[in-house]
């Protein structure tokens, strides 16, 4: 590291400890390149995965899954909040010393802000520091988006996602606002815990994009668990009493209110640009904040890059993994790498059971002019499928979108016990061509969820001719 009195000089400046920054870090650091991270909060090493994102609340399902009703709610509750801080801590601590430890790398805590194209200056702990870039990675992450409600700024019971998984107080009512995937998950996670849950979306229904039978399905389960979807629904203001929050909502040009103990903003997140001053790097950004790239994640200066949920793309801790290999193939590689390479990317809603979803819904194939085949089963009725029974979880469907023609996987659909890996095996089987009838005519182990294939595939319930 080359550091003389005035500038710290890197090959590789990296501003923000995300999943697709730390990646190229370490691999340019392993080549025995300069590199430079810079990450704003030493409660932020690793990213929001690790720390207030993908790792914390899907232990929180295992947990929120693993209570007894004998269990005290809120004394399990307390447990499994500490338990998960203790192990976002570890990844934490593992995250910092993997890249801090290598002789070529250097991690900086403090805010970064451009100077020039190529200079950034950071004020925090480690004092204030001037550090100059020749390639410079952008990998600030998202925010949560609070909407401009009446009271919701200023109430003492509005939590983000992060702050509700770090206290340890199980709220008894919990209001959530937005009814998209991270809505329903933490719906999901807290009514297992025992809190009473009510859902607040403003459109019509809950997982528009997905088909309906679908969506249907999704929401008889939740339901059944006794969650509240209030939908079609203006939140008009919030409230704060001595003893509670009341929502105050219009539904149906009707006027309700509701008391809760807590109240979870889930309507969004937003690029975290704002104290970057990436004006003075030249940096355009879009209109909805987030920094403008091309297919190679270049900005609008070719040496700058952004990686992750603030380049506007898909939020999701895989994707800035997969840009990190874009970035690397311009760094290192033939630069031919690109976001256009990205097919058949799928998706997971970490509700009990899951619903993970890739490609195309039998509603897009139609409307995209595919003469299509859906196969489709009830988990219950899938004879070759016992681990559901095993691990007492039959809930759920199964749902594959197929080309009549060329008996292409379009799309599926998969609502049930391990339905986060299983998608795996199908999106990678619509990479590469696999088609329904080969993925149907697999073998596969035993007692295993992929071996329900064997059924649904062999279940066509549809055909256009």
């Amino acid at each position: 590291m080359n550091i003389d009195s005035d500038v710290i000089q890197a090959d590789v400046l990296v501003i923000g400890f995300g999943k697709g920054g730390k990646a190229v870090a370490a691999q340019m650091g392993a080549l025995g390149r300069t590199v430079v991270l810079v990450e704003r909060s030493q409660h932020m090493y690793g990213g929001t995965c690790p720390n207030v994102g993908c790792v914390p609340t899907k232990a929180l399902v295992h947990h929120a899954n693993k209570r007894r009703p004998e269990d005290s709610l809120q004394d399990w509750y307390e447990r499994s909040v500490g338990e998960v801080q203790a192990l976002t801590s570890l990844f934490r601590a593992g995250n910092y010393d993997g890249l801090n430890g290598m002789d070529t790398v250097r991690v900086v805590t403090g805010q970064a802000r451009f100077e020039d194209p190529h200079t950034v200056s950071v004020q925090g702990q480690d004092g204030p520091l001037t550090i100059r870039g020749e390639t410079i990675l952008i990998n600030t992450g998202s925010e949560p988006i609070v909407p401009d409600v009446p009271g919701l700024q200023n109430s003492s019971r509005v939590v983000t996602s992060t702050q509700l998984i770090e206290t340890s107080t199980l709220p008894p009512r919990l209001g959530i606002i937005g009814g998209g995937y991270l809505g329903l998950e933490f719906a999901s996670i807290y009514r297992h815990f025992g809190s009473e849950v009510t859902v607040f979306e403003a459109a019509e229904d809950i997982l528009r994009r997905e088909d309906d039978d679908v969506s249907a399905a999704v929401k008889a389960i939740l339901s059944e668990e006794g969650i509240s979807l209030v939908t079609g629904t203006q939140v008009l203001e919030v409230d704060d009493g001595p003893a509670a929050t009341t929502i105050v909502y219009e539904q149906d040009g009707t006027k309700h209110s509701t008391d809760v103990d807590a109240v979870l903003v889930a309507a969004g997140r937003r690029p975290v640009v704002d104290d970057l001053n990436l004006e003075a790097a030249g940096v355009r950004v879009s209109p909805r904040g987030a920094v403008e790239v091309d297919e190679h994640l270049r900005s609008s200066r070719p040496h700058i890059f952004a990686l992750g949920d603030v380049n506007g793309g898909p939020q999701f801790t895989y994707i800035s993994l997969d840009d990190s290999r874009i970035v690397l193939d311009q760094l290192i590689g033939d630069g031919t790498r690109t976001t256009q390479d990205r097919v058949a990317v799928p998706h997971t809603l970490f509700i009990t059971p899951p619903l993970a979803t890739v490609g195309l819904t039998e509603t897009e194939a139609r409307a995209q002019g595919h003469r299509v085949t859906v196969a489709s089963q009830p988990v219950a009725e899938i004879i070759a499928m016992p681990r559901a029974y095993v691990v007492e979880e039959t809930r759920g469907m199964m749902k594959f979108v197929i080309d009549a023609v060329t008996d292409e996987i379009l799309g599926a659909a998969l609502l049930s016990t391990d339905a986060q890996e299983l998608i795996n095996t199908v999106a990678l089987a619509m990479r590469h061509g696999i088609t329904a009838t080969e993925l149907r005519n697999s073998v596969y182990t035993h007692p295993s969820s992929t071996e329900a294939f064997n059924d649904v595939l062999g279940t066509v319930i549809r055909t256009d001719r």
